[in-house]
């Protein structure tokens, strides 16, 4: 089972996300790295353990309000060996284009994002882009009919589930097995609430290709030893 890490960017920092408030989001302290600069906070996990993706959230360009482009080319220099997802809240085809052309990695097409299912169709069963399913509690973020047409997905699918992000609460494994069940052999990766080592053995046994993880990395609830076991 693979092992993505997260980061936030907001301002051009990496920002601890907690249960998707994200106006309440203030740059990370890690010990993983000296500072909230990108680089520093990759380099800081590549340290722990060498992760093959990266997921990367520019919430600037979530918010309407700007983008990290700047800080993804950096990230793209620095480490050029790593995979990037990259969620910029793309809606159309042209967004979406704008980070297959650069280069920089697979765009992320957030299901809050989209205004319907279009973008998503048009790219059904690729693995140049990655679907987020984003719930919030037990909200379906997203445009009516996504989650009946499951035959329209890509062939990646992220289980977004934003009031677990930063939590404690532990993986929402009830939506996620109901995803799996519907997703049509399509590598599922769950988002949200990984608190240690048993969440992802469990994870695994579900099923799950992957797992986004953030906060349990930065505080040390997932050791080396405990990342070598998952993904060996």
């Amino acid at each position: 089972m693979d092992v993505i890490p997260v980061i936030d960017l907001l301002g051009g920092q990496v920002v601890h996300a907690r249960k998707g408030d994200r106006d309440a989001y203030r740059p990370i302290v890690t010990p993983l790295a000296r500072t909230s600069d990108a680089v520093d906070v990759v380099a800081g996990l590549l340290g722990l353990h060498p992760f093959a993706t990266l997921y990367v959230a520019d919430l600037d360009a979530i918010l309407r309000r700007g983008d990290n482009f700047a800080a993804l080319r950096r990230l793209r220099a620095a480490f050029p060996a790593l995979r990037l997802w990259i969620d910029n809240g793309a809606a159309d085809a042209t967004a979406c284009a704008a980070i297959l052309d650069a280069g920089l990695g697979a765009p992320v097409l957030g299901s809050e994002s989209q205004r319907d299912g279009a973008l998503i169709a048009a790219h059904q069963n690729s693995d140049r882009v990655v679907l987020s399913l984003d719930f919030r509690n037990e909200q379906f973020l997203g445009p009516d009919g996504l989650l009946e047409a499951p035959e329209t997905w890509p062939g990646r699918v992220v289980v977004m589930t934003l009031a677990r992000v930063g939590g404690e609460a532990g993986p929402d494994f009830d939506r996620l097995r109901a995803v799996r069940r519907i997703a049509g052999g399509r590598a599922v990766y769950a988002a949200g609430g990984v608190r240690d080592a048993r969440d992802l053995a469990e994870l695994e046994t579900l099923g799950c290709a992957g797992v986004l993880v953030a906060s349990a990395l930065h505080d040390g609830r997932l050791s080396a030893a405990d990342l070598e076991d998952v993904t060996a």
